[in-house]
């Protein structure tokens, strides 16, 4: 039996503000922005290629407060180019960083210990970590 994650609730303040950060800013495709009533609202947003989404919103997720969230983490297959997007599209992230050595040699020497970190406007903290081959 397959367990899957497939859904993070991010604790944002302000919905229209994250909404337009994850969609326009990194990119993550807007799967459903649903209004139940005055008090709640949904949004889910996709990053590109992967299986699991992030849900902002308000009244039906559970309360936590904006800018708790930290430690997630996206990977990609270059990591000099993802940084580049984000920087064109004005995130604010890190230099690239080297975080341990890797056990065996890889394709590219960024390959699992390459990162680069950004945080949401409310301070959700996230990681971008290359992966170019995956076993």
């Amino acid at each position: 039996m397959n367990w899957t994650l497939e859904v993070v609730v991010v604790p944002v303040s302000d919905v229209d503000r994250s909404k337009a950060f994850y969609a326009d800013k990194l990119g993550f495709h807007v799967d459903h922005d649903t209004v139940i009533g005055d008090d709640v609202r949904i949004v889910q947003l996709t990053p590109p290629g992967s299986g699991c989404s992030v849900v902002i919103g308000k009244g039906a997720v559970p309360d936590m407060p904006p800018g708790s969230l930290k430690g997630l983490q996206l990977v990609v297959a270059d990591l000099h180019k993802a940084r580049a997007q984000l920087v064109e599209r004005g995130v604010e992230v890190s230099e690239i960083q080297v975080v341990g050595e890797n056990p065996r040699p890889q394709p590219d020497p960024l390959d699992n210990v390459g990162f680069v970190f950004f945080s949401d406007p409310d301070g959700n903290a996230w990681g971008v970590q290359q992966m170019s081959v995956r076993a």
